[in-house]
């Protein structure tokens, strides 16, 4: 799965130039325009990392990064402030509104990259506690154990891995192609329909006790964690 990197800048040329970088390096993008635009792309794709221009409409960078670091769900995304604002100041009033570094344009797109890659590493022991959460939902890494409202929920290897993956990424939709990528490894030849399988065994083992269901099928598109609850297969 290619780590989602969100652009946020109004300048056309610049976005392009760092798209085709980005996705050179093995990244996938998306896009926004505006500091709106940001937040509800932050809420709806959930991005690995952003790069975020200080002078935006409507909502400025700065406000931006204020509220994603004051969100639950986005307050450990990592943040690369760009902007032509060079001064010192400028640069701590920048990391001290949340960013993880500030680069100031014009810049190298390899020295981006490179310092991208670098907070996104910081950012992983933050994501790779040893005990997950998600809802009433908790998975003890270290113990290897899944309980739902306290209660233990027993699962197979594959559903245990496959549980695993869901909670790192809650509320992306992912296909089966790329559940068997990340779940069973890209040598191993599995038919896609064998995720239905292991789906379903999964929602029996979390919903025994009659509780919401939290794995969410896109008709189509695949499936997430995800409190909307799952629509007809």
């Amino acid at each position: 799965m290619k780590p989602l990197v969100l652009i946020v800048e109004d300048e056309a040329a610049l976005v392009t130039m760092l798209r085709y970088n980005l996705e050179k390096e093995g990244f996938a993008v998306c896009e926004a325009s505006d500091g709106e635009e940001a937040l509800v792309q932050i809420a709806e794709r959930k991005p690995d990392v952003v790069l975020l221009d200080w002078m935006l409409p409507l909502v400025s960078g700065i406000e931006v990064c204020r509220q994603i670091r004051r969100s639950p769900s986005s307050r450990t995304l990592p943040i690369i402030m760009l902007t032509a604002r060079g001064e010192e100041g400028d640069r701590v009033r920048g990391l001290n509104s949340g960013a993880d570094d500030y680069v100031v344009k014009p810049f190298s797109p390899s020295e981006l990259i490179a310092r991208l890659r670098a907070v996104m590493r910081r950012a992983k022991p933050a994501s790779a506690e040893e005990v997950l959460r998600f809802a009433d939902l908790a998975m003890d890494l270290a113990a290897h154990r899944v309980t739902r409202n306290g209660k233990p929920v027993h699962l197979g290897p594959t559903e245990f891995r496959l549980l695993r993956f869901l909670m790192q990424h809650p509320g992306r939709v992912f296909s089966r192609e790329q559940l068997l990528d990340q779940v069973w490894g890209h040598d191993v030849y599995v038919e896609p329909r064998t995720v239905d399988v292991h789906i379903r065994r999964l929602r029996k083992a979390l919903n025994e006790n009659e509780t919401a269901d939290l794995v969410r099928t896109v008709r189509s598109a695949g499936y997430s964690l995800d409190l909307a609850g799952a629509d007809a297969a």
